[in-house]
């Protein structure tokens, strides 16, 4: 409430002359919150960005890096030592709950949202955006170990699993580094997308960073939220490789050699996600994210199906699955 009243006394100073109320907009994964602020004529989007939890510095500066190519909210005012930001609004509807209400509408709102991410990795970031190197590809990767297995599966990793899964996380780095690099969103799926005109407005680009071409696009098309056909996804994939070579960006120049890519990418980026769902919910109390870990479980085992020199994490996965079922039964060995 201290945090909430701070901020109704900012909103106040910024319109000293009008009224104004204040109703929660959405939450985010992280320790930001927004309100929609209704004025006499216009409505606000109010970020509470309380330090030292958050920084809203990268916010706006990515906001004024990407303003001139994609739909982005304006920065109206800042109080940036509190946390504050004053933003314009692109509105309430959602990419997935257009998805969700309308899924015959995918194939354009795909179409809008491709063009966006070819737009944003066409920009040349400047030099002090963060590298997605190999230190923070790994940091990711270790969440995983450390919240899916140990705190929500409840299972220590023999010497032998140990072995496997560094093996597993060698070689995919491995692939992830070698993938050109261009701007990264880091969060471009379609709970950060917004259905606007123009399309698409585009939220929460506040971790953006220099990384894997592939990157967005498995976000996007492997979205832990919903879930689409293998069908579609290879189709939107193509259209984007297609669409990403005309332009010129430095996709690998066979498509069976970018979705290999794609799908490398999708396994560092799903092996993260359920390491990240799990500290939402252990460490934060976010129990709702455990219920998406399914959708994003079946993204990794199908990838490591696909790929022979994953077939040892495969087999782990399994094993840890087993072990995690016979626990819940209450077997002993």
């Amino acid at each position: 409430m201290k945090r909430l009243q701070l901020l109704e006394n900012w909103i106040a100073q910024q319109f000293p002359e009008k009224s104004f109320t204040l109703q929660p907009a959405s939450a985010d994964a992280s320790f930001r919150r927004y309100y929609r602020v209704t004025l006499d004529d216009e409505t606000l989007i109010a970020m509470d960005a309380p330090p030292p939890q958050e920084d809203c510095a990268p916010f706006v500066q990515v906001a004024q890096l990407l303003a001139e190519t994609v739909h982005v909210p304006v920065v109206c005012a800042s109080d940036m030592q509190r946390g504050f930001l004053l933003l314009s609004d692109l509105g309430d509807l959602t990419y997935l709950q257009a998805l969700t209400d309308r899924p015959e509408n995918a194939r354009g709102l795909y179409a809008d949202a491709t063009k966006a991410l070819i737009d944003m990795q066409l920009i040349m970031p400047p030099d002090g955006l963060p590298v997605y190197d190999e230190n923070l590809l790994r940091y990711e990767l270790n969440l995983f170990p450390e919240w899916y297995i140990a705190r929500h599966l409840q299972i220590d990793l023999t010497a032998n699993q140990k072995a496997v899964l560094e093996q597993t996380f060698v070689r995919i780095l491995q692939n992830n580094l070698s993938q050109p690099r261009v701007f990264v969103h880091r969060d471009y799926h379609s709970r950060n997308l917004m259905v606007t005109t123009p399309n698409p407005g585009i939220l929460d680009f506040q971790d953006a960073v220099l990384g894997p071409i592939t990157y967005d696009l498995v976000s996007l098309l492997k979205d832990a939220y919903i879930r689409w056909d293998e069908a579609d996804i290879l189709d939107w994939s193509i259209r984007y490789w297609e669409g990403a070579r005309r332009a010129g960006l430095p996709v690998s120049s066979d498509f069976g050699d970018f979705y290999r890519d794609f799908e490398w990418m999708g396994v560092q980026r799903h092996i993260k996600v359920l390491g990240i769902f799990a500290r939402l919910a252990y460490r934060d109390g976010k129990l709702a994210y455990l219920g998406d870990m399914l959708l994003v479980m079946t993204y990794l085992r199908k990838a490591c199906e696909r790929y022979q020199e994953l077939r040892p994490f495969l087999n782990l996965l399994n094993e840890l699955d087993n072990n995690a079922s016979e626990q819940r039964v209450g077997y002993t060995f």
